[in-house]
This record gives C-alpha cells, sequence and structure tokens, in this order.
C-alpha cells in the first residue's frame, strides 16, 4: 500500500466520487484511509457531559484504498503509484503518469546502489 497520511487523492467511486481531499489516517491491516470530508455518516449520541447538546455528530468513516488514486503534485492527475529504488539505493514512490517522485520509503541501502 503506498498511499500515505497528508497525500491528496481522488474518490473514485461511491457516493462521493470525484472528491479530492487529504488523506487524515491510513490503517493498513484493514486496507482503509481515512479521508477528509469524504464519507460522511451521522452519529446519534446520548446527551453527557462530553456532549451536553446531544443529537447527531457528522463524521468520517474509512474508505478502502482500492477506491482512491494519488493526486500527482507534479502532473495534478488521479494516478497509480509505483516503487523503485534511485542511483544512491533509496526506494522512492513514484507517478505513473509522469514518471515524478512522490517521496521516500526506505534509506539508501548499498545493495541496491548502483555502481
Amino acid at each position: 500500500m503506498l498511499i500515505k497520511s497528508g497525500d491528496n487523492v481522488q474518490v473514485m467511486t461511491g457516493a462521493d466520487r470525484g472528491t479530492t481531499s487529504r488523506v487524515i489516517r491510513v490503517d493498513r491491516a484493514a486496507g482503509k484511509a481515512l479521508v477528509e470530508g469524504v464519507n460522511r455518516v451521522y452519529k446519534h449520541v446520548r446527551r453527557s457531559q462530553k456532549h451536553p447538546q446531544g443529537g447527531r455528530l457528522s463524521k468520517e468513516m474509512p474508505v478502502n484504498v482500492s477506491n482512491l488514486a494519488f493526486v500527482c503534485d507534479s502532473c495534478s492527475k488521479p494516478t497509480r503509484l509505483g516503487a523503485r529504488f534511485t542511483d544512491a539505493g533509496v526506494k522512492e514512490r513514484f507517478c505513473k503518469k509522469c514518471g515524478a517522485s512522490a517521496g521516500e520509503i526506505a534509506p539508501a541501502k548499498a545493495a541496491h546502489a548502483k555502481k
């Protein structure tokens, strides 16, 4: 899973299809991501000291990562991400459309450095 928190993503399916927003949190075990302003539901809360008013609370629910597409910063299009090693041996994410780097995944290793 190459999507990280803080990435800009576009929702590909569902009621919020076409919405572009930022990833808040990623749950790797469940394969889901919490996206800002997407998949909002109402949670009915009883009056308490924490919620003295009570009523309906609107909150975001996680979306399956397969329904999200990374939006590249350089070409600003929704795209898939790939992983590659640079000449220095650093593993990085990259845009499959334009080939631009999308950040590091792992630090440099001598075994993957080109000589």
